[in-house]
């Protein structure tokens, strides 16, 4: 391949994901119906015909839009799994850890999040999906004596998810805390309970 073809080749790969960073914040902002690719394509600096060589519908971006937030979730919440024999002194922040990455990957791309996570028909598909991969995650744990033996571990899923739904909306995504400061407290909560425990 010539240089001028790897040229365009790169400037391909860019402009496609111009459009999709465009499309994720016109998405996530006027929602899907009041999105249009004709200001996707404008404020990506590019012409409606260059749209239509890399999507072949609206439908078609957000989709991929979606799919890419899916696949990368999935991904972190599998790898939250707590190895077997790990030290106790060193669980919480193990846990803490896998929601700093949960956290993290939410603010770095709030639009896709947004998208994903609150906007998508498919969104609450993506958060039972979650759910199942906690559940099977705090089930390993469980049997790996991490965790109480007579703890529901989907409602603690359950539970899980919708302090991570809730705090993304009014504490991430408002700039009131970081990601590490979430998680440790969601791991306070968790690990240690409400009960005050002084005398």
């Amino acid at each position: 391949m010539g240089q001028r073809g790897r040229q365009k080749g790169s400037v391909g790969v860019k402009s496609k994901e111009a459009i999709l960073t465009i499309a994720a914040e016109e998405f996530a902002e006027h929602g899907f119906h009041e999105t249009k690719i004709s200001t996707i394509v404008k404020k990506a600096g590019l012409t409606q015909p260059s749209f239509y060589l890399y999507f072949s519908s609206k439908e078609a971006i957000f989709q991929e839009l979606i799919h890419t937030f899916h696949h990368k979730l999935i991904h972190l919440t599998k790898n939250s799994r707590i190895e077997p024999n790990l030290d106790k002194n060193i669980l919480a922040s193990k846990i803490a850890r896998g929601l700093i990455s949960i956290f993290k990957f939410f603010d770095d791309h709030r639009h896709l999040t947004k998208i994903g996570f609150f906007i998508a028909d498919e969104a609450e598909e993506i958060k039972r999906g979650m759910v199942a991969h906690i559940t099977e995650n705090l089930l390993a744990e469980q049997q790996d004596k991490y965790f109480r033996q007579d703890l529901n571990m989907q409602i603690v899923a359950e539970c899980i998810i919708g302090a991570i739904e809730r705090l993304t909306i009014t504490k991430l995504f408002t700039n009131e805390s970081t990601p590490q400061q979430l998680a440790n407290e969601i791991v306070d909560i968790y690990l240690y309970g409400l009960q005050n425990t002084e005398s």
